[in-house]
């Protein structure tokens, strides 16, 4: 009788195989066995002895217990990526479970942590998206900037702004050029998650590309994603939320105000500012008006003689924005002793590697720290101007509570 490995659940074989970008065969062959194998394990019920799970755990680097963490279901919500088009189906896939880790992460620290209330506007738009022209949008971004008491400067953060009113984000290796970002608006939490890119991410087009997920968010957050695969509905839907970056990271009023000159120099000159490509400001100044489509054109070729594409000036020291929410998080569980690295990794078995990567924490934060397993019972003083963000549970427990102000 052959032992196998009790509890082990196949989804989590797909689900960590696939976020480590290996099809099963890739797999089979590292393991030594066949394609049939690694498929009776994920789909057929079948489980692995214990020394091929011992190899499937060093391959995958995760610990064993994730093949026994139970997967909670969940009412998924329309997933939009940049780039869609061009993602191959491995590339999304590796991305969405990567995804469903980071959501792990967040349902852990929900137990100890109350994250920024959502706050997104309620805009009154057409019931179908397809509705919405170009100039509605140009009029909605603007009332997305007085929502959130924005004026027709330059937005300092945006990934800032966007974590004090309750969105979820993280940077991450997405694997593939062709993927530069995407998000999902959880129908049943009612919050946006977004996962950025860090492939050849510069921190203007980050920050275009953390706009353009909002833009998504608001306007068609309840389209299904029948619709979603439907190219021509797709194209507009990202033409829309291309319109409301722009119209969002740069208003009309405050670009005509800066606007001097329909030359490349005088745009590099405001890019710093404002946080913005060149390239969008092109686009920007002709969808407004601003310059001829003859312009535009010229423009574009000067642009292209520089060898601009995908290397503009002040690419190399504008930093991108980096999310706070998540790692700040375990910062403050970890030095207010509310929790240990073990509790972590025992409640969330996840490769803490993993951890620090979607939760934006320096390397070995986790995998390296030294804790007691428990931590220590102590009263915190909560009057204390550290200890302001520190707050006592109704259910007893401590809580880690981040203010909602905008900063």
């Amino acid at each position: 009788m052959k032992l196998g490995t009790p509890g082990f659940i196949g989804a989590r074989l797909r689900e960590a195989r696939e976020a480590r970008g290996l099809s099963a065969m890739s797999l089979a062959e590292i393991l030594g066995l066949t394609r049939a194998a690694i498929s009776s394990y994920e789909m057929a019920g079948k489980s692995p002895s214990p020394d091929v799970m011992g190899r499937i755990c060093n391959v995958l680097q995760m610990p064993e217990s994730y093949f026994r963490y139970p997967i909670r279901p969940r009412k998924a919500g329309a997933i939009f990526y940049r780039s869609m088009k061009a993602a191959t189906k491995s590339a999304r896939r590796r991305a969405e479970q990567r995804y469903a880790w980071l959501r792990e992460i967040v349902s852990y620290l929900r137990g100890h942590v109350e994250f920024p209330i959502q706050r997104l506007p309620q805009l009154d738009i057409p019931d179908d998206p397809m509705l919405l022209s170009f100039d509605q949008i140009e009029a909605l971004a603007l009332d997305v900037r007085r929502f959130y008491g924005i004026g027709d400067g330059p937005i300092p953060n945006v990934v800032s702004l966007l974590e004090n009113n309750g969105v979820i984000i993280t940077r991450d290796a997405l694997g593939a050029d062709t993927l530069d970002a995407f998000s999902e608006f959880d129908p049943e939490e009612q919050r946006l998650y977004m996962v950025l890119g860090t492939e050849n991410a510069s921190a203007v087009r980050s920050r275009f590309d953390a706009a353009h997920e909002l833009g998504h968010a608001l306007f068609h957050r309840t389209v299904d994603g029948i619709r979603i695969g439907r190219k021509a509905e797709y194209d507009l839907y990202e033409m829309q939320a291309h319109r409301f970056a722009a119209a969002f990271l740069l208003p009309q009023e405050g670009f005509a105000n800066e606007f001097y000159s329909a030359t490349l120099e005088a745009l590099q000159a405001i890019k710093a500012k404002w946080k913005v490509s060149i390239a969008m400001m092109i686009v920007r100044a002709q969808n407004l008006g601003f310059i001829s489509d003859e312009t535009a054109k010229k423009l574009w070729i000067n642009y292209s003689r520089r060898r601009w594409r995908g290397n503009e000036p002040l690419d190399d020291k504008l930093v991108p924005e980096q999310p706070r929410l998540l790692r700040r998080s375990f910062e403050l569980l970890l030095e207010k002793r509310i929790i240990a690295k073990e509790h972590i990794t025992i409640h969330l078995p996840i490769s803490p590697v993993d951890i620090e990567n979607l939760a934006g924490l320096d390397s070995g934060f986790i995998s390296q720290r030294v804790h007691d397993l428990d931590p220590p019972i102590r009263v915190l003083n909560l009057g204390a101007a550290q200890d302001k963000s520190l707050k006592r549970h109704s259910g007893g427990g401590q809580v880690v509570e981040f203010p909602t102000k905008q900063r």
